[in-house]
């Protein structure tokens, strides 16, 4: 059974920093690819990163890029997203994700996970 076990979530201060991680298992990494989403208060879900079992290439959304980074563990068992200079705007309850590539749409990625709660205050 594919199991996504996010963790890592909780109160920072505006500039502060904060590591996420996916705990994976029931699947082989190298075949697939994880994501990293976002959903805040009253909107939609929104990719922020992903990063390919096959490959190792790694993708960001414009707000994410040169703040978060995305990577795994030597023995893939787990992906991490190291937030940096965090903003308000960055609050949100945060999901992974896997799927076949990170061009994949949103629909296409399963096996979410229950969602870490990330909260920075001004």
């Amino acid at each position: 059974e594919v199991q996504l076990v996010e963790s890592g979530g909780g109160l920072v201060q505006a500039g502060g920093s904060l590591r996420l991680s996916c705990a994976a298992s029931g699947f082989t990494f190298d075949d697939y690819a994880i994501g990293w989403f976002r959903q805040a208060p009253g909107k939609e879900r929104e990719g922020v990163s992903c990063i390919s079992g096959h490959d190792g290439s790694t993708y960001y959304q414009p707000y994410a890029r040169g703040r978060f980074t995305i990577s795994t563990d030597n023995a893939k068992n787990a992906v991490f997203l190291q937030m940096s200079s965090l903003k308000p705007e960055d609050t949100a309850v945060y999901y992974c994700a896997h799927a076949l590539t990170c061009q994949e749409a949103q629909s296409d990625f399963g096996s979410w996970g229950q969602g870490t709660q990330v909260t920075v205050s001004s």
